[in-house]
């Protein structure tokens, strides 16, 4: 078999393992299966999550057998790694939904379907629900060593911080016994998780090692980090969400299209399937066509159509043309012109709302300084004057003009732009206008 420990180094997918060149040996050797869990301890998967699903998948095209653990039980209980205080216990119920919830985003990236690398899909719930205190206590907490535990960079922490619970101490236990269970169970030999769950995974390593007297391995993946050293996955807004409902397309596909040129190798590495000649390509293009950014274009295209599909991609090309004259702003469908002026809102919302009694509108020149594309009404007249004020990409030449109920996209929506790039949007309702501003 292909050295898939190579790729996944050139990557920049290794961390630290348990014995690198005697994982890339069994590797090379024949098929081994390999697992990652993922607690549902949020109302879907981000970005972080979706760099182990493509480690997964990875593995899986090298001929490897993936094991998608959902944390059906820890998702009850709450890793303490990389955090700084006690987490708050989500109800059963939650975390039932959310665990089906990841189940379907799982699928989304590996495949499921027949062969003999098809992936498998687990909770833990299924062997701790009937599981007794007792027997936990004599089977599994016997062979670990206080001490040790109290050692774990995660615990530590806690402890020089605010203290830790006995829950979420126990639960590098219930995650070691996961990595034992798939091992009797399927065979399982290699776990791979964040470089920040690096002590359960060598929980793991060392409980299977004591039940069973087997060697098995563990693999770490960095962080994935800016080049100032902060962490992806998280914006003023919040996560970079997988999931089309907490986080459209279309602003999905803006976070990646947007990536600075000094961050977006490196990101092709992680996110997509790009071959390295490719990636060497693109990387020439941002040192010698920086103006064109091809690497971000491909990067937002591989990474969109891998989570969305190819027609959200689409969607997300089209309305980004549109709102800034390039496209029909009457061909993009509802839910994507919605996510596209919320984008450029910055806030989550249309820019403003319009309060409209009887069948007049505003003057546009109002409009404009409602949705933040101007400072002001005069201003609005300034830019109408000098020929850069556009109703839905169409140049508004008389300062008086008021819009019509034809102009209205889908029976609500108003995109004012001032010159090439600072664009608003209107929505007409009854209501308090809310201001805000859009400068791309």
């Amino acid at each position: 078999m292909a050295d898939i420990v190579e790729e996944l180094s050139w990557r920049g997918l290794v961390a630290i393992s348990t014995d690198l060149g005697e994982l890339s040996k069994a590797l090379r050797s024949g098929q081994v299966t390999v697992y990652i869990g993922f607690d549902p301890t949020a109302p879907g998967m981000h970005i972080g999550n979706l760099v182990q699903l493509l480690t997964l998948r990875r593995l899986q095209l090298a001929g490897h057998r993936p094991i998608a653990l959902v944390g059906g039980a820890t998702g009850l209980i709450g890793d303490p790694s990389g955090k700084s205080a006690e987490r708050v216990l989500n109800p059963a119920g939650v975390v039932a939904g959310w665990t089906e919830r990841l189940r379907g985003e799982m699928a989304r990236i590996l495949d499921f379907g027949p062969g003999p690398a098809s992936a498998v899909l687990v909770s833990n719930l299924d062997w701790t629900q009937d599981l007794s205190a007792l027997d936990f206590l004599r089977d599994i907490g016997k062979h670990f060593s206080v001490n040790q535990m109290l050692a774990r960079e995660s615990v530590k922490a806690r402890l020089e911080g605010g203290g830790i619970s006995y829950t979420e101490f126990s639960y590098q236990l219930l995650q070691a016994m996961d990595y034992l269970e798939l091992h009797r169970r399927h065979g399982c030999s290699l776990q791979v998780g964040g470089s920040d769950q690096w002590g359960n995974l060598v929980a793991g390593v060392d409980l299977v090692r004591r039940v069973t007297g087997d060697s098995v391995h563990a693999l770490a993946t960095p962080l994935i980090t800016k080049p100032d050293g902060t962490k992806y996955g998280k914006t003023e807004g919040g996560a970079i969400w997988i999931s089309p409902d907490l986080m459209s397309p279309y602003a999905f596909y803006q976070f990646w299209i947007n990536r600075a040129d000094a961050e977006v190798a490196s990101l092709l590495k992680v996110f997509t399937f790009r071959t390295r000649e490719e990636i060497a390509e693109l990387e020439r293009s941002i040192v010698e066509r920086p103006a064109a950014r091809e690497a971000q274009r491909v990067l937002a295209q591989d990474v969109t159509t891998l989570v969305h599909g190819a027609a959200e991609y689409e969607r997300a090309v089209a309305a980004s043309r549109a709102l800034f004259g390039q496209g029909d702003l009457a061909a993009l469908d509802e839910a994507t012109l919605t996510a596209a002026l919320a984008e450029v809102a910055g806030e989550g919302k249309v820019t403003a709302r319009a309060h409209v009694v009887g069948p007049d509108f505003p003057p546009v020149s109002e409009l404009m300084a409602q949705a933040g594309v101007v400072s002001s009404r005069s201003a609005a007249r300034r830019a109408i004057v000098e020929g850069g004020a556009y109703l839905n990409n169409r140049k508004v030449t008389d300062e008086r003009e008021v819009p019509s109920h034809q102009d209205l996209l889908h029976g609500k929506f108003l995109v004012l732009r001032r010159g090439k790039r600072t664009v608003g949007g209107v929505q007409i309702e009854s209501g308090t206008p809310l201001a805000g501003e859009s400068s791309i």
